[in-house]
C-alpha cells in the first residue's frame, strides 16, 4: 500500500506539473541544402514560356518511419507510466479504502476472486496489470488520435480526463454499473467521487507524461542511447498480435505519406469541427453516464 501511495503521487506530480507543457514533435530534417536547381544550365532559353511550379516531395520512407516509430513508442510509454501509477496504484488505493469502510464486507469474494479485507501482492499486481496498464495503453492511444482537437495546456489535460470520465469509465471500468463489487463494498458516494477523481487524474497524467517523455524522446537512430529510449516498442514487438498491428498500421502510415499535396500538419479549418465533434461525443455520453450513477448509488 505504501507502494501504490508512492507510485499515484508521482501521477499526481505528472498530472499537476506535467500537463501544462505542449507536446514537441521533432521537426523533420532540414533539406534546404540540396542543391538549387536555378543554378543547373539550361537546356534553352524561352523567356515566353512560364516556369512550373516544383511540387513539394513527400519526404523520405526511412524518415516516415522513423517519425511514425516515435509516435508508438511515446503511445507505448505514456500507457504504461500512466497505467501504473495512476490507474494501476491508485485504483488499488481505492479498493483498499472501499474494503475499510465496508466492514460487513469482509471475507467476500469479489468479481475478480479476491477476498474483500485481504491485501495480496497477487491481487495487487493483478489489478495493476489488467485494471491499470491495458487502460494506460488505451488511454494514450485515444489522446494520441484527438490531441490536436483538444486545448491546449492543462485545460487541454483537464478536458482529456473528463471525456475519459464521461466516456468510458461507466462503459469499461471503473464505474461500470453492472459491476458486482458495488454491492459488497461502499458506501456509493465515496465510490463515485474517488474512482471519479482518478479517472480525471489519469487523463492529465496521460497528456503530462506524453509531453515530458516527448520531449526527451528524439527521432530513432543507431546511436546506443537512442535506443535505450525505444525499448518500450522493441517490448511490444515482442507481442505477436500487438506486432502485426503495428506494421499493419505503418504500411499504411508510408502509403499516405507518398500522397500527392499531403499537408505536413492538420489543416487549422478542421481545428473548429474536431473539437464539435469532441463536444457532441462528450453530450452524447453523458446520459448514459448519468444513468450508471444513479444504478450505482
Amino acid at each position: 500500500m505504501i507502494a501504490c501511495g508512492l507510485l499515484l503521487a508521482a501521477g499526481v506530480y505528472a498530472a499537476v506539473l506535467w500537463s501544462g507543457l505542449s507536446l514537441t514533435i521533432p521537426e523533420r530534417p532540414d533539406r534546404s541544402e540540396r542543391p538549387d536547381r536555378s543554378e543547373r544550365p539550361e537546356r534553352s532559353e524561352r523567356p515566353d514560356r512560364p516556369e512550373r511550379p516544383e511540387r513539394p516531395r513527400p519526404p523520405p520512407v526511412r524518415e516516415v518511419l522513423a517519425r511514425y516509430l516515435w509516435w508508438v513508442t511515446l503511445t507505448n510509454a505514456t500507457g504504461l507510466a500512466a497505467g501504473l501509477v495512476v490507474a494501476g496504484a491508485g485504483g488499488r488505493l481505492i479498493m483498499r479504502l472501499l474494503a475499510a469502510t465496508s466492514s460487513d464486507a469482509r471475507g467476500a469474494i469479489t468479481e475478480a476472486g479476491e477476498t474483500v479485507g485481504r491485501i495480496s501482492l497477487g491481487g495487487t499486481i493483478s489489478l495493476i496489470v489488467f485494471g491499470g496498464l491495458l487502460g494506460g495503453l488505451l488511454s494514450a492511444l485515444i489522446y494520441v488520435l484527438i490531441r490536436p482537437w483538444l486545448p491546449p495546456g492543462r485545460w487541454g489535460a483537464l478536458a482529456f480526463g473528463l471525456l475519459l470520465l464521461l466516456a468510458l469509465s461507466t462503459r469499461l471500468e471503473p464505474l461500470r454499473s453492472n459491476n458486482p463489487d458495488f454491492v459488497l463494498v461502499g458506501p456509493p458516494a465515496l465510490a463515485l467521487v474517488t474512482f471519479g477523481l482518478l479517472a480525471v487524474v489519469h487523463g492529465a497524467a496521460v497528456a503530462g507524461i506524453a509531453a515530458r517523455y516527448g520531449r526527451a524522446l528524439p527521432l530513432i537512430s543507431r546511436r546506443p542511447g537512442t535506443m535505450l529510449r525505444y525499448a518500450p516498442v522493441l517490448a511490444l514487438l515482442l507481442v505477436p498480435p500487438l506486432a502485426l498491428a503495428v506494421a499493419l498500421v505503418g504500411v499504411v502510415v508510408v502509403f499516405v505519406s507518398r500522397l500527392p499535396d499531403l499537408p505536413a500538419r492538420m489543416p487549422r479549418r478542421l481545428l473548429l469541427p474536431g473539437r464539435v465533434v469532441l463536444g457532441l461525443a462528450a453530450l452524447a455520453a453523458s446520459p448514459g453516464f448519468a444513468t450508471a450513477v444513479v444504478d450505482i448509488v
